[in-house]
């Protein structure tokens, strides 16, 4: 048998620890006309917790239980706008609260609500879950915040318009060519801002608005090229945004065979396929 040895000290690497799943729900309730806010909240606090890890010292820790406290009891005041000045307002207070902490990590996912329309007219307190969700990163000292929002689960789809033709085909390819299918897809987008001085929620909805313009403004060659319209269409309207990170599934729709039952298909009847997808990811950023 051989012998292994080893050198240096054992020490304590990079950590952190926080609350995950800190589901808050708040109703403003100050007319008549309701409104809601609807966050689910994750945080990460950063900083010497040397004494906890390897002496079982835990006098300067804040627990977590307190940092789900903390969430809910700082909603009722500063939970009045975005999310992502909430997120700041949540580090700038961990970053006091805890003696050993240096910086924090405040992710956040808003499921987005609608009014119900009655008769034409928006109920005052009564809503329907929207498409999409608006989701935030904020990590920040205190004093210097870093922020990225984006979006998911945003599905879309166009009948026509699309295409994939031209690739490479070698012996194992089976796909045929098409210049006329169905391009389905569920958006996830986080994009970079390069100052916090932003109206948050309204270039959110804009960005949200462009990312679906420029969804159906072009005929698509490949997801490849629809997701480079996309991030290029966004950099190009909002001078705060940095790059952003564009992720499209493909999902599949497939022309299904009615031959057999001796019928045509126009391109009508679509499987909508559950099967290993495409998945097409990348940056669109400004270049130095």
């Amino acid at each position: 048998m051989t012998e292994t040895k080893t050198t240096g000290r054992v020490v304590l690497g990079q950590n952190n620890y926080g609350k995950s799943d800190v589901r808050l729900v708040k109703v403003f309730r100050d007319t008549r006309r309701h409104d809601i806010t609807e966050v689910r909240v994750d945080v990460a606090l950063f900083g010497d917790f040397t004494a906890a890890h390897v002496e079982g010292d835990n006098t300067a820790l804040l627990a977590t239980d307190t940092m789900r406290n903390t969430v809910y009891a700082l909603a009722k005041d500063h939970l009045t706008g975005s999310v992502e000045e909430f997120g700041m307002k949540l580090i700038r207070h961990f970053v006091e609260a805890g003696p050993t902490v240096e910086r924090a990590r405040i992710r956040m996912t808003e499921h987005l609500w609608n009014r119900i329309v009655v008769d034409g007219e928006e109920h005052e307190h009564s809503f329907v879950r929207a498409a999409g969700k608006h989701t935030a990163t904020v990590e920040g000292d205190g004093s210097e915040f870093s922020i990225t929002s984006g979006v998911d689960d945003l599905m879309v789809l166009k009948t026509t318009n699309s295409g994939w033709e031209g690739y490479l085909h070698e012996r194992f390819t089976t796909l045929p060519e098409t210049s006329d299918r169905i391009l389905s897809t569920v958006i996830t987008a986080n994009w970079l801002y390069n100052t916090t001085e932003v109206d948050f929620n309204g270039t959110w909805n804009a960005v949200k608005d462009r990312i679906l313009a420029t969804f159906t403004d072009h005929y698509s060659p490949s997801a490849q090229n629809t997701l480079y319209r996309i991030g290029k269409a966004v950099l190009e309207n909002f001078p705060q945004i940095e790059k952003i990170h564009l992720s499209l599934p493909n999902r599949h729709h497939l022309l299904y065979d009615l031959s057999r039952f001796g019928m045509e298909n126009n391109n009508e009847i679509f499987h909508a396929d559950a099967e290993p997808f495409g998945l097409i990811e990348g940056w669109v950023e400004r270049s130095s």
